[in-house]
């Protein structure tokens, strides 16, 4: 009989990761603060990026994610389940942003990064307006970027979770308090509204 792999499985990694949170956060309410600079190190790079895709501004993102943070921190006594840490977070992270993008006017541009939408009408369009002339590229992907804006709130928070992030479909139905189905009915919404509001340039 083979010997088990080296390299942890899916599962095994999710397990490992819940364990750590939950003795970080254990950590955080007997008073070590640093343990809850160590979550937020973890989960960082995932918020920042899901609230920029919803709000399209870093700065903005950068912001909203400070506030997450210290409203997480505030409600850290009362999460029940500590191994789902990440969910929780970045719920509140999509919840946040969600607010912030309400008080404001939406934004029609990505600041300072290529177009990734996650799915493959997107992909395409990226790839052929790099072929294409700057002016090109640059109509493409203010069309990408206003089509995800104008989704609904549920339908643009499940294509961000779930197409760009890559999140597991049950960590989107978390975060969005809804079933995996209704996550999955998201997801294609999207990207059908997308396809049809890109149908222009998907045709060229």
């Amino acid at each position: 009989m083979s010997k088990k792999a080296a390299t942890d499985s899916p599962v095994e990694d999710d397990a490992k990761s819940a364990a750590e949170d939950i003795a970080a956060i254990e950590r955080t309410l007997a008073g070590d603060l640093s343990a809850f600079d160590g979550l937020i190190e973890r989960y960082q790079r995932r918020a920042v990026a899901v609230a920029y895709r919803l709000l399209g501004n870093i700065d903005d993102a950068q912001e909203v994610c400070q506030e997450s943070f210290l409203r997480a921190f505030r409600s850290l006594s009362g999460l029940q389940e500590r191994g789902r840490f990440g969910p929780w977070l970045m719920r509140i992270v999509s919840n946040q942003s969600l607010n912030f993008r309400r008080g404001r006017r939406p934004m029609l541009t990505l600041q300072g990064e290529d177009d990734d939408s996650g799915d493959s009408q997107a992909a395409s369009l990226k790839s052929r307006g790099e072929e294409g002339d700057t002016l090109e590229a640059s109509e493409m992907q203010q069309a990408i970027t206003a089509a995800i804006a104008s989704l609904p709130d549920q339908q643009r928070l499940a294509l961000v979770l779930f197409a760009i992030e890559e999140m597991p479909q049950k960590d989107v139905a978390e975060i969005l308090e809804c079933s995996v189905e209704m996550v999955k009915w998201n997801v294609f919404q999207a990207r059908k509204t997308l396809k049809e509001k890109l149908k222009g340039f998907l045709e060229e």
